[in-house]
């Protein structure tokens, strides 16, 4: 069957000197592979808060015009391989390449790599019927999840899971999460997994409402203390006053894994009381492929299933809006 030249895609058409603006959806050209490349029919995409940082312009322009979405779902459609052959289901992070050649990557940390490529923002993502990706770069996924219940699972899940691993986990600690959104709501499944005590301080009453559902130990405001000191915390909103919630709440020796690519500013504070005693901050960059698999294989151990609400392409704008009014319990799913 001959495929079509063009495609239905969500565009992001503006400039450095030109105000953002919502997404058009527009008939575009079909993505051209390059070697090394595969072509996805895509199936889902998840709505993620970086997406609104790259559409409202708080990280800079890198590509335009620009098709976002990086937490994709699709089957092969072409450059198939032994490994992948065509109709394979595999997904794509916002990882989406490596020079491998970089001090970075040559220490196998490749998610600090100097010139990386990041789907949905230096290249084209996937909020479109159609997407190009590295074919190393893309991963299998669990059989026993539907489309859009893996989708937020392909970026919210697996930072969430390395912001876990940053904070330095460990089986049966209390840890904290400064705000509960679509990566928090994702990492408390692995929490209770590990058999850890899960303390949720977030702003509004439905994501509140939605921490206790999921069998958190403690739930309250974000200018509510949790009852206990935490070894170990996670903060997912943007604010530098919530690093310094979190940081406030930590034991001795304790860290917070900042899990946000744009932060506001973060606020003076006292050393003394805050800092020594050899608490942490640190800060969470990307993910690993390693990442990928290993919270994966954990998803599909557990049955991961997030909280999901679904839009055709034509609402993206909509679900983006959700977002930013942090209206959205649980995870937005773009269905193609």
């Amino acid at each position: 069957m001959e495929m079509a030249q063009t495609m239905r895609a969500a565009i992001l058409d503006s400039t450095q000197d030109s105000p953002p603006g919502p997404l058009r959806i527009e008939q575009v050209p079909m993505p051209q592979l390059s070697p090394g490349q595969v072509l996805l029919r895509v199936r889902a995409c998840g709505v993620c808060r970086t997406d609104l940082h790259i559409i409202e312009r708080e990280l800079p322009v890198l590509r335009h015009p620009l098709i976002p979405g990086h937490q994709i779902v699709g089957e092969i459609a072409g450059g198939a391989t032994a490994d992948l052959p065509m109709g394979t289901r595999v997904g794509v992070s916002w990882l989406g390449g490596t020079d491998g050649t970089c001090p970075y990557c040559r220490r196998g940390m490749e998610n600090l790599c100097d010139a990386p490529t990041y789907t949905g923002y230096s290249v084209d993502g996937g909020y479109a019927e159609f997407c190009a990706a590295r074919a190393d770069f893309v991963v299998p996924l669990p059989a026993g999840l539907d489309d859009v219940h893996i989708a937020p699972l392909l970026c919210a899940g697996i930072i969430g899971f390395r912001s876990l691993r940053v904070a330095g986990v460990e089986p049966g600690d209390r840890v904290g999460l400064f705000g509960f959104g679509a990566s928090a709501h994702l990492a408390i499944a692995v929490l209770h997994a590990w058999k850890c005590e899960v303390y949720v301080s977030t702003r509004g009453s439905s994501h509140r409402s939605l921490a206790a559902s999921l069998g958190a130990a403690w739930v309250g405001s974000e200018h509510e203390m949790p009852p206990v000191e935490l070894d170990r915390a996670v903060t997912f909103a943007p604010s530098g006053d919530v690093v310094i919630a979190a940081l406030k709440s930590l034991r001795k020796g304790g860290v917070v894994a900042i899990n946000a690519i744009h932060l506001d500013r973060i606020p003076e504070f006292d050393y003394d009381r805050l800092l020594w005693g050899e608490r942490q901050i640190r800060s969470v960059a990307n993910m690993t492929r390693a990442d990928a698999r290993d919270f994966l294989q954990i998803a599909g151990q557990i049955h991961l299933q997030p909280k999901v609400t679904i839009f055709p392409l034509e609402s993206v704008n909509e679900a983006l809006a959700e977002i930013k009014r942090d209206g959205m319990d649980g995870a937005a799913v773009v269905s193609i």
